[in-house]
């Protein structure tokens, strides 16, 4: 027996020994799943998950559908249906989570493993395709043209600091707004080092580092001793003196940068993007490229970087050999 039929042996005996119990038994363990789920999902986690269920139940009730599981898997086929063509392969199977995730938290079988199911998104993306939305680049040299019109006002110092850790660190907008003060390690040649508590892949807390250079540490301190904050404060915060002291949002480091580029485009993944591609035109490789952006496989920069990649590949370097 496989790992998969392992785990849905046991997910099947689960269910027959919940129905042999009794309704408050049942609903006191639903209960409980529901606080365990609480404490082991990220908050952002959650609310994308509640978010996902309330459009899962607006489309059942639109379409004459019950949305209270178990929901059949022909209703979820056509519920992947209607999802083709509007949003991305990569957003429909996010909700197919959830969906599983809803049936779970009731010790039910999870129904976006059916095979109806499992055909119809094969569908939709044999249809529509399966290609993921890149944020457009925002390399080193723009950013750092971006820095070198900031000025000296408080908000600025702020931005400044803001750009440099973002181009410097390569760290996700997550990542950025949860850095503290003490999170700076400065070194000996007056580069720092900077200490990622948590981030998307490492949920746990296992933790990582990021480089920042000598000019992204000396923007760093300048806008931390211009706000007065203690080692235990957020790295980013608002700008305004009277504010409290609480971290940024995500959101807000993405209009902070659009801001200084002048570029709507652009998102606080751009400048995560962008290292990468700067980075293959130095022509640094893949693994290296990992350690910088802390990813666990290269699958990610070498989607980031396959335009540069296919420039440099073996067929590049075979028609440069024999041109002219």
């Amino acid at each position: 027996m496989t790992a998969r039929e392992q785990l849905q042996t046991e997910r099947d005996e689960t269910v027959i020994r919940l129905l042999k119990t009794t309704m408050s038994s049942r609903a006191e363990l639903i209960a409980e799943y529901e606080r365990r789920s609480v404490e082991a999902f990220a908050p952002s986690t959650r609310r994308n998950y509640l978010q996902m269920i309330k459009l899962f139940r607006g489309w059942c009730a639109a379409n004459s559908f019950e949305s209270e599981p178990p929901v059949h898997p022909s209703v979820i086929a056509a519920y992947v249906d209607d999802m083709g063509g509007k949003i991305r392969a990569s957003t429909i199977e996010t909700r197919l989570w959830a969906i599983n995730e809803m049936h779970r938290a009731r010790f039910l079988a999870p129904p976006c493993q059916h095979r109806l199911v499992e055909l119809a998104l094969k569908a939709v993306k044999r249809r529509y395709g399966a290609g993921h939305r890149q944020a457009p680049p925002l390399g080193k040299r723009e950013v750092m043209h971006a820095i070198g019109s900031l000025g000296c006002s408080r908000i600025e110092v702020r931005d400044r600091a803001v750009l440099w850790v973002a181009t410097d660190s390569w760290c996700r907008a997550s990542e950025l707004v949860a850095l503290r003060v003490q999170d700076i390690c400065p070194q000996e040649d007056g580069t720092s080092l900077l200490y990622i508590a948590k981030s998307k892949t490492d949920q746990f807390g296992e933790g990582a580092y990021a480089f920042l250079s000598r000019r992204g540490t000396e923007a760093a301190k300048a806008w931390v001793d211009l706000a007065c904050l203690k080692p235990s404060d957020p790295l980013f915060t608002k700008s305004q003196a009277q504010a409290k002291v609480g971290p940024l949002d995500a959101a807000t480091i993405s209009r902070i940068i659009k801001r200084c580029t002048g570029r709507n485009d652009v998102s606080a993944h751009s400048t995560r993007v962008g290292g990468v591609q700067d980075a293959l035109k130095l022509g640094c490789d893949l693994s290296s490229i990992m350690v910088a952006g802390r990813w666990t496989s290269p699958e990610m920069p070498a989607r980031y970087g396959r335009r540069l990649l296919a420039s440099q590949s073996a067929a590049a370097k075979v028609s440069a050999a024999f041109s002219d």
